[in-house]
Order: C-alpha cells, then sequence, then structure tokens
C-alpha cells in the first residue's frame, strides 16, 4: 500500500468520522511476557494465582491491552507525522484474557484547529477496544496533534 495515498491530515477529517482497525490475538504467553516487564502481578503472570483474585483467572495488564489498542490505532488513522497524543481517558470495563481476539473501532468527535498555529490542530477521538464477542474491554478518549495538508501538497 503507498503511504504516501493513505496519509490522513487534519483537512481530511469530520466530526462522526468513523474507523475501525484490523484484530490482534491474544495469548496467556504474551499476557505473561508483557505483564514480567511491565505489571508483574499475579493476576498477570500465572493462572493458578490469579483464581482467588477479583479476575478469576489469567488476566492482561490493562497496559498490555493499552499498547494493543495502540498498535490498532496505528494501524488504522495513518494520520501524517503520526498519532501524537497530548492526553487521554482509559477505561477497562472488561478484563483481556488468553485466547481473546482485539479490535479497535471509534470515530472522531471533535476537530479544533489551532488558532496560534495554523499548520495543526487537536483532533479528539472516541475508541473503543472490543474483544471477539463484542465486550467492551478499554474504552480511551485521546486528544491528539493532527497536522493539517501542506499547501504545497495536493490530494
Amino acid at each position: 500500500m503507498d503511504q504516501q495515498k493513505t496519509r490522513l491530515f487534519l483537512d481530511d477529517l469530520v466530526v462522526g468520522m468513523p474507523f475501525s482497525s484490523g484484530t490482534i490475538d491474544i495469548t496467556a504467553d504474551a499476557i505473561r511476557s508483557f505483564a514480567s516487564q511491565f505489571d508483574p502481578q499475579p493476576f498477570h503472570l500465572d493462572e493458578e494465582a490469579a483464581r482467588p483474585t477479583l479476575f478469576g483467572g489469567l488476566a492482561a495488564s490493562g497496559w498490555h491491552t493499552a499498547a494493543l489498542t495502540m498498535r490498532l490505532i496505528v494501524d488504522s488513522l495513518p494520520f501524517d507525522g503520526g498519532l501524537i497524543g497530548t492526553r487521554c481517558d482509559l477505561t477497562w470495563p472488561l478484563p483481556t484474557r488468553p485466547g481473546d481476539r482485539l479490535r479497535a473501532e471509534g470515530e472522531i468527535a471533535e476537530i479544533n484547529p489551532s488558532r496560534s498555529k495554523p499548520d495543526r490542530g487537536i483532533v479528539v477521538m472516541h475508541c473503543r477496544t472490543l474483544n471477539q464477542d463484542g465486550g467492551v474491554v478499554q474504552t480511551l478518549t485521546a486528544s491528539l496533534l493532527v497536522f493539517r495538508r501542506p499547501a504545497t501538497e495536493t490530494l
């Protein structure tokens, strides 16, 4: 795919514009690997230790789910200059489990062109990360820095 043709600019976006991603499959090994590096708690590392906890079994770290979601969003919203976050609000209504197949879907909620820097703006995006059963494992509202199409560049 020609990345030059797929780049998105502030000028390409409209409020309500939907997006959806491909999928990522989650394994117990991936959950344990991420947790051992970044969130080494028993319910992320060991099935037996996780059983008597709130999760009732092995569950991915919320930060693992967030990282996977980031990958899904980057692949589905190819903003020129990258996906540059300025703030976000995350929730994890359901745990991500081994065997889950995650996908992200969402929409552009706000577009706020900068008054002081006309080459950019702030875009607010709402995103839901869903498992294979449609269960919401993460919600994300993010403010993103998005650049305008340069005047010298045409469609």
